[in-house]
């Protein structure tokens, strides 16, 4: 079988592993549900910020790429990536209205001498709010279910010292989407806590990428700025998962935090969500 046959199979072999390693079980369509939390600008309102709150709905389809994609050496030798293109689609569930559309790239980079680097891998990105994103980070597999860790929405930062009592009484207040739970603003981590609760999982992929210190944010000018977005935290988890049967699927979860920066306040932006492979 030839390495384009390998990657263009659903389901990943020997051969796909050894080639998209920690990537390998991305590939195929994955459906499912999350929240999503964002706090945005109010000006055209009278107000400081708006926070807005969604339970969602959510696809991702990944595709292998075709063949090994080669990166030129001038210091040392020549390598060769693979990888995955995806498409990610955002739904809020009640209004069915389409919150976030993204078409980018994982990679699988192996490990160099020039520069001294571990095996990384790497995620890009197209928003059509007009921004661009690079993160990179490490990859890894381990047997029993994943640590999720919790993931605070409080904003931070100079501005806050000059802002009223009661400033960010959205957070403590909110009007809640149907689903979401008001432990779920302060720490959107713990929905998926909850989604796994009672599940066995004997496998875990860990996917964790930044855009410190090696990627970067890239922004047109009106959202530089009027909300900069400045970073970008995720970690995904694919999970094997045994039913009581025995028999196993595929899960993937995710959490992501991007920092917008604006009134010199720094405001998380935080979308989780649980996804079967389809």
């Amino acid at each position: 079988m030839s390495i384009f046959s390998l990657l263009r199979a659903a389901a990943p072999s020997a051969g796909a592993h050894a080639v998209l390693g920690p990537l390998a079980e991305l590939a195929g369509d994955w459906s499912g549900s999350g929240f999503n939390l964002i706090a945005v600008p109010n000006k055209q309102n009278g107000s400081a910020f708006r926070l807005i709150l969604n339970t969602t709905n959510e696809l991702i389809t990944f595709s292998p790429i075709g063949g090994p994609v080669p990166d030129r050496g001038s210091v040392q030798g020549d390598i060769n990536l693979f990888g995955l293109t995806y498409l990610q689609r955002v739904f809020d569930a009640q209004t069915k209205e389409q919150i976030h559309i993204e078409p980018g790239t994982w990679l699988n980079v192996p490990q160099t001498s020039d520069p001294e680097a571990p095996a990384t891998i790497v995620r890009q990105s197209t928003i059509p709010h007009g921004d661009v994103l690079l993160a990179q980070g490490l990859g890894s597999v381990y047997e029993g279910g994943p640590s999720i860790k919790p993931v605070s929405s409080k904003p931070t930062g100079p501005g806050l010292q000059q802002a009223g009592l009661g400033y960010l009484d959205p957070y403590l207040n909110s009007d809640l989407p149907p689903g979401m739970k008001q432990i779920y603003v302060d720490d959107m981590s713990q929905a998926l806590v909850d989604a796994i609760n009672g599940q066995k999982i004997v496998k875990t992929t860990v996917l964790n990428v930044a855009t410190a210190p090696n990627g970067g944010v890239l922004n047109i000018p009106f959202v530089t700025t009027n909300a900069n977005a400045v970073s970008v935290e995720a970690i995904f988890w694919i999970e094997t998962v045994e039913r009581p049967d025995k028999t196993q699927f595929l899960q993937l979860q995710y959490t992501q935090k991007v920092i917008l920066n604006f009134l010199d306040i720094d405001w998380p932006h935080i979308s989780v969500a649980t996804l079967i492979k389809v």
